[in-house]
């Protein structure tokens, strides 16, 4: 069985998602579909067609989040003691030594995973080849644009 890695508030915001799916977009697909059934033929009823799609969509998806729910590891990061190792949760603020550009990743699951506001998979290349250092680290993070040395300048195990 795989077990999907997640933070508490990842496990928070796909449980919101599953209750908005099952309570409100649900319900209102089952009303769509039954306002279509009532236009008639059911062949070249264009409504009819894509609510039943939609329908399909919000079915899958259902069962994806109640898969992962079910099968998560739910790793809460501010219940552990820091002693500066990398690991999933925590929050790395790394210097490229070529650079000194800085920027900080929280490292988390799959599905939280955002580039955007600093969020990234435990799976991604920079993630893995961060987990495990320690504070002060220097470290080789391999990328389509060649090798990039990085130093691990702040470890902090924050939610």
């Amino acid at each position: 069985m795989v077990k999907y890695p997640m933070t508490a508030n990842g496990a928070a915001k796909l449980r919101s998602e599953l209750e908005q799916l099952k309570n409100v977009t649900r319900p209102q697909i089952v009303k769509a579909i039954a306002e279509a059934r009532e236009h008639g033929d059911l062949k070249e009823n264009a409504e009819y067609h894509a609510a039943r799609e939609q329908q399909g969509f919000c079915e899958g998806r259902i069962q994806d989040i109640e898969a992962k729910l079910s099968n998560s590891q739910i790793i809460d990061i501010t219940n552990i003691p820091n002693n500066g190792r990398v690991i999933f949760g925590t929050t790395v603020t790394i210097v490229n030594i070529d650079t000194d550009a800085e920027v900080s990743y929280k490292i988390v699951g799959d599905d939280e995973a955002n580039i955007k506001i600093n969020l990234i998979s435990v799976s991604s290349p920079i993630a893995r080849g961060l987990i495990g250092k320690m504070l002060n680290d220097e470290i080789s993070i391999v990328t389509p644009g060649g090798t990039i040395e990085y130093e691990i300048i702040s470890v902090q195990y924050i939610a």
